[in-house]
């Protein structure tokens, strides 16, 4: 199958190995090229020391290029601005067959909204995989009103296929996972606000009091904090007062401490 993955960035990377493991060809739309390759060719060594992929056979099947007219799949993972995903959607279906599946890869924006931008919207499916994307194991497909059965059916054979499971959405302001995940983590933020309990502390609870893999504290620290931040604002615009972003959430951003990819957070990385 000829997959294309729009960005190249921690998701984009992510998506185009676990399809380039299973043997697909996967062309990645990214204009900083080679980090992209840096970055999918050391998720395969990796994969490669697990037994899980043949890293040079994979490497062999990636190009960087625009997509390509006979891709079967896009996906859609640039960062969460609205205009940006409209317009590389649309892009890529001008450049697309007719029975090409078009995916985003957005945790919490309309899938009816992004889809406006196309010719055909009822081709527009969102596809939520999870950070890092090798690793876990769920994806959440959101589905419209509009979206046709067949569509729905070979998005979840696609998920299938990279050997994850898939959970079916309808199009609402969070989805599923993306509201129960920021509310408890801005929760969490309020209780280090308040005193209540230490980072550390809080994370531990709901580690080993809930069977969580790691603290909420913590996974926003992975996720950074300007995307939790992002996502919150999101919500509380559409959702209400239940998702305002707490005052230490904006003041780590504006300090700068964005968690790991700044080197500190609620943690020090």
């Amino acid at each position: 199958m000829q997959v294309a993955v729009i960005g190249g960035g921690r998701m984009g990377a992510g998506i185009a190995q676990v399809f380039l493991a299973r043997g697909d060809r996967v062309t990645v739309q990214e204009p900083e090229a080679e980090a992209a390759r840096w970055r999918i060719a050391e998720g395969l060594a990796i994969a490669e020391s697990k037994g899980v992929a043949d890293k040079d056979a994979a490497m062999a099947r990636l190009t960087m290029a625009a997509v390509p007219p006979d891709a079967e799949l896009v996906i859609e993972a640039v960062p969460e601005d609205p205009a940006l995903k409209a317009a590389v959607l649309a892009q890529a279906e001008s450049r697309v067959g007719d029975g090409a599946v078009l995916a985003t890869n957005t945790s919490s924006l309309s899938i009816t909204e992004l889809a406006a931008a196309l010719d055909r919207p009822e081709r527009l499916i969102g596809l939520h995989f999870f950070n890092p994307v090798p690793v876990q194991r769920l994806v959440e497909i959101i589905v419209t009103e509009s979206t046709p059965a067949d569509v729905l059916e070979r998005a979840r054979r696609h998920v299938e296929h990279i050997g994850k499971t898939s959970v079916v959405v309808n199009d609402s302001p969070g989805f599923a996972s993306s509201r129960l995940g920021v509310l408890l983590g801005l929760e969490a933020i309020r209780m280090v606000e308040e005193g209540v309990a230490s980072p550390e502390d809080i994370d531990t609870a709901m580690a080993l009091g809930y069977g969580h893999p790691m603290g909420p504290l913590k996974l926003g620290d992975l996720v950074g904090l300007d995307v939790r931040l992002a996502i919150a604002e999101y919500l509380h615009a559409r959702l209400g007062p239940r998702f305002e972003p707490p005052k230490l959430l904006r003041d780590k951003v504006a300090a700068g401490e964005l968690g790991r990819k700044s080197g500190k957070g609620f943690y020090d990385w």
